[in-house]
């Protein structure tokens, strides 16, 4: 049998702001949504536009970022695997969803912070939680390349 794989990536804009919640254990889990634009031409010419709307689910130190810097209106790009939830409702009702379980993101279009910044949560990330640099920590001064040792 086939070793499955799951990839997603997306790039949109948050539709709103992120919620921050805690699990029993004291994980924390960020829950929000995004719009992903798509224009195309029908059969007769005319320019359309669609939208979907995928549900993204953060982690740990990528939830608490996206919870203090993106809000509603904010251009996210999103990276992760796609996972399937069922659950029943108060009804009874069989429910299923598919979401995206964020590993990789980028803040784009400067509405989170004017940093662009980005965040790699994955296993391969090189970067560490202590290392982490707020937004108003960035320096607007220009870059001497004759300290670069390299």
């Amino acid at each position: 049998m086939a070793r499955g794989f799951s990839k997603a990536i997306i790039v949109g804009n948050i539709t709103r702001d992120p919620e921050l919640r805690s699990t029993p254990s004291g994980a924390q889990v960020c829950g929000f949504s995004v719009a992903v634009n798509r224009n195309y031409k029908d059969s007769s010419g005319t320019n359309q536009e669609s939208v979907s709307f995928i549900d993204c689910s953060a982690w740990g130190r990528a939830a608490e970022i996206i919870a203090q810097y993106a809000k509603k209106g904010s251009g996210i790009l999103v990276s992760g695997r796609l996972e399937q939830r069922s659950w029943e409702d108060k009804e009874g009702q069989k429910r299923s969803r598919v979401e995206i379980v964020v590993e990789d993101f980028n803040f784009v279009g400067g509405n989170a912070g004017g940093d662009g910044g980005n965040y790699s949560g994955g296993k391969n990330s090189s970067s560490n939680d202590s290392q982490d640099v707020a937004p108003d920590d960035i320096s607007d001064e220009p870059i001497d390349l004759s300290e670069i040792p390299f």
